[in-house]
């Protein structure tokens, strides 16, 4: 799944909102929230240790109902452009998201690519997976143009 949208905003302001946890939340909510590893409080995108688990992140449905957990992994950081997360979670074998901005025209473009794999056996679940989660990231991504429009 791979979806890109333009932010009308330097390079600069969208990778500090994209990787700040309240910025994180923004773009999920109203239909989730995610906390931080408690392994992780002090930590930022430039000093987490790659490779290695931070611990669990809480997937909370309408920010309150806990649903499942991330046990957060960032593997890969190129300040300021890109990271890229394989983690595994309660529901998902395999949970890899990898975020790229790039400067353009009119602002930042911001593409994740995710790819999952479900623990759950079941024929028809990656496709639906597959539905759910580009939509999402369809409406991660018009919350963060919302954001900086404003």
């Amino acid at each position: 799944m791979e979806n890109t949208v333009v932010v009308p905003a330097e390079l600069s302001a969208v990778w500090a909102r994209v990787v700040d946890p309240e910025g994180i939340n923004y773009e999920m909510r109203p239909w989730m929230t995610m906390t931080m590893p408690r392994q992780a409080s002090g930590l930022t995108i430039e000093t987490v240790p790659l490779g290695r688990p931070l611990g669990r992140a809480w997937l909370r449905l309408l920010g309150i109902v806990p649903f499942d957990f991330d046990q957060l992994s960032i593997v890969e950081v190129d300040t300021g452009r890109r990271f890229l997360e394989r983690s595994s979670m309660l529901s998902m074998q395999l949970w890899e998201h990898e975020r790229t901005l790039t400067p353009t025209a009119g602002g930042t473009q911001v593409h994740d690519r995710v790819t999952f794999q479900p623990r759950l056996p079941i024929p028809e679940l990656p496709a639906l997976m597959g539905r759910v989660v580009d939509a999402f990231f369809k409406h991660r991504h018009r919350r963060l143009r919302a954001y900086f429009a404003d």
